[in-house]
């Protein structure tokens, strides 16, 4: 299993980024796919998920409102439509593949991950 996340870059505050994860090697169309973020000093956390074929999303409070997941399964690929950004949302922004079921919200849960990419926003 492999995942390919890229999109990240540097923005101003109130800007706007689309992150993409194309997953590929997976078998299977129940699992849920998250993304997660992880700033300088701080502990990876939970940003939004989705499951693959229910349609179901979740968002943590910090981004609810401003971030949108959404996926396409024909190209195996979910998104992170991220608005309204604030210099708080810089971080390295991975996505991930739970498949066992279970939490969507701790990371330790997760089987598969991304390689990262920074999203920086400028004040």
């Amino acid at each position: 299993v492999q995942l390919q996340a890229c999109g990240g870059g540097l923005v101003q505050a109130g800007g706007s980024l689309r992150l993409s994860c194309a997953v590929s090697g997976f078998t299977s169309d129940y699992y849920t796919i998250g993304w997660f973020r992880q700033a300088p000093g701080k502990e990876r956390e939970f940003v939004a998920a989705a499951t693959w074929s229910g349609g179901s999303t979740y968002y943590a409070g910090s981004v609810k409102g401003r971030f949108t997941i959404s996926r396409d399964n024909a190209k195996n690929t979910v998104y992170l439509q991220m608005n309204s950004l604030k210099p708080e949302d810089t971080a390295v922004y991975y996505c991930a593949v739970l498949s066992r079921g279970g939490s969507y919200y701790y990371a330790n849960r997760y089987d598969y991950w991304g390689q990262g990419t920074l999203v920086t926003v400028s004040s």
